[in-house]
C-alpha cells in the first residue's frame, strides 16, 4: 500500500498543478463571462442524471394530454396540464394565453434560440478549457526548463525542475484529453436531443394552435361595418 502511495505521489507536484489548472482557470475567466462559467460548472449535474431518451417520451406523453385537454375542455384549459418538464409547462401557458398560432410560433422560435445560445455558452467555456490546457502544460514545461538550464551547477535542483516541466504537460493533456472535451462532447451531444424534442413538442403544439384557435377566428362572422350616408 504505502509503494502504490509513493508512486502516486511522484505524479502530484503543486507547482505544475498551479500553471495548469490555475493558468487554465484564469484563462477561462479572461475569456468568459461569469455566467458562462457559472453555467458551464452547474451544467456538470447533468453528466450523471441526464436521460435525453426518457425525456424525449416524457414529452411525447405530455403533448397528448395538452392536446386531450384542448379537445375535452378548451384551449385556454392547457396551462392545467400535470408534467414535471418545465419547459412544457410554460409552453402549455404561452399556448393557452395565444391569440393566434403566430404568436405561439414565435415564442417557441424565441425560446429554443435562448435555450441553444445558453447550451453554446456552456459548452463553449469547456471547449476554451480543452484548448487551454495544453497551452498552459507547455508553458510550465518551458517554466521548469528553464529553471533546470539555470541550476545545472546543483545536482540536486535539477530533478524538480525536470518534474515540473514533465507533469506540467500530463496535466495539460489530462485536463484537455481526459477532463474537458469528453464533457463539452456530452454536453453538446445533451443539447442536441434536448432541443430536438423540444423543436418537435412545440411543431405539434404550433398544429394544435391551428386547429383550435385560428379556425375559429376564421369561422367568426366578420364585424359589420358603419354605413355613412352619401
Amino acid at each position: 500500500m504505502m509503494f502504490l502511495l509513493d508512486q502516486i505521489a511522484r505524479f502530484i507536484d503543486p507547482a505544475a498543478i498551479a500553471i495548469v489548472f490555475g493558468g487554465t482557470l484564469l484563462t477561462s475567466i479572461f475569456r468568459s463571462p461569469w455566467a458562462h462559467i457559472g453555467r458551464a460548472f452547474s451544467a456538470l449535474g447533468l453528466l450523471g442524471r441526464a436521460d435525453p431518451a426518457a425525456d424525449a417520451a416524457a414529452a411525447r406523453v405530455s403533448v397528448s394530454r395538452i392536446r386531450e385537454l384542448a379537445e375535452v375542455r378548451s384551449i385556454n384549459c392547457v396551462d392545467r396540464v400535470e408534467t414535471a418538464q418545465r419547459f412544457l409547462l410554460r409552453a402549455a401557458r404561452e399556448l393557452s394565453e395565444a391569440r393566434h398560432s403566430q404568436d405561439f410560433a414565435r415564442w417557441a422560435a424565441d425560446e429554443i434560440d435562448a435555450r441553444r445560445l445558453r447550451h453554446q455558452a456552456a459548452i463553449g467555456v469547456w471547449r476554451s478549457i480543452a484548448e487551454t490546457g495544453p497551452a498552459m502544460g507547455m508553458i510550465g514545461t518551458i517554466i521548469g526548463l528553464v529553471q533546470m538550464f539555470a541550476q545545472m551547477e546543483d545536482p540536486a535542483r535539477i530533478g524538480p525542475a525536470m518534474a515540473v516541466a514533465m507533469l506540467t504537460t500530463l496535466y495539460g493533456i489530462i485536463l484537455s484529453a481526459g477532463i474537458a472535451a469528453p464533457i463539452a462532447g456530452r454536453l453538446e451531444s445533451l443539447s442536441e436531443t434536448e432541443l430536438a424534442w423540444q423543436t418537435a413538442a412545440c411543431k405539434q403544439l404550433e398544429l394544435l394552435a391551428r386547429d383550435e384557435i385560428d379556425s375559429v377566428a376564421q369561422t367568426r362572422p366578420a364585424r359589420p361595418g358603419l354605413r355613412t350616408a352619401a
